[in-house]
């Protein structure tokens, strides 16, 4: 196999005892559909949302749920996985497809399920305590914006819309295409007085998402 792993073992200061588990954590399915990463991948989600969960405890104490379920999401999602992945340069490490394919850019969103399968393939071979020191140290800077709390724009204008309005926003699918694998979804969203202000994402979340932030600019509450 080409690529030299070792320069990752040295970057998150991991040395594997069982090579085949961090190489298949870096295993996109369309590199070897048996044994790709998509296991570990949703080990790992599990385990990097223990680990956060637990930090958030310890650290905001009289916090209420509420607010620190808004800074789990904030620190776990995919969006999150992505440039703490980059941080350790873990795309050029990924196994995808063939020579050919090796060339064009790997999507986003494999790269953040690899961080996610890394995280699985620690835990199993390394146990909890090392795992949670590994992410606890590559997300120390997330946890240390994660003080402040984070309202996302859905959230700021549900409770726009019910305080003003009584009502929830109205959300309206518009537009489902592009492959499955790449999605685009077109959501529009109003409220009761309000024309609809149209985004795209790709999901159906992150359209809803942008097309909330979209109708919060109109009305200045963002």
């Amino acid at each position: 196999m080409a690529l030299n792993f070792d320069n990752l073992e040295k970057k998150t200061k991991i040395n594997f005892k069982n090579k085949k588990l961090l190489i298949q954590s870096l295993t996109h399915k369309s590199y070897d559909s048996v044994n790709s990463n998509e296991k570990l991948e949703f080990l790992g989600d599990r385990v990097l949302g223990l680990v956060i969960s637990k930090k958030l405890f310890e650290i905001y104490p009289d916090e209420k749920e509420g607010i620190l379920d808004k800074k789990l999401s904030f620190l776990v999602n995919k969006k999150k996985c992505l440039e703490v992945a980059k941080s350790i340069n873990l795309e050029k490490f990924i196994l995808i497809g063939n020579a050919e394919q090796k060339q064009i850019l790997i999507q986003d969103k494999i790269i953040s399920d690899c961080c996610e399968a890394l995280i699985g393939a620690i835990y199993l071979d390394q146990g909890l305590d090392k795992v949670e020191k590994f992410i606890l140290k590559i997300w120390k800077k997330h946890l240390t914006a994660s003080s402040k709390t984070f309202v996302d724009a859905k959230t700021k204008l549900q409770e726009y819309s019910l305080k003003k309005y009584k009502k929830l926003p109205i959300y309206k699918l518009l537009e489902n295409s592009g492959p499955r694998h790449k999605p685009i979804i077109k959501v529009g969203v109003r409220l009761e007085s309000t024309k609809y202000f149209n985004a795209k994402g790709s999901s159906k979340k992150d359209a809803e998402q942008k097309a909330a932030s979209l109708l919060l600019e109109s009305i200045n509450k963002i």
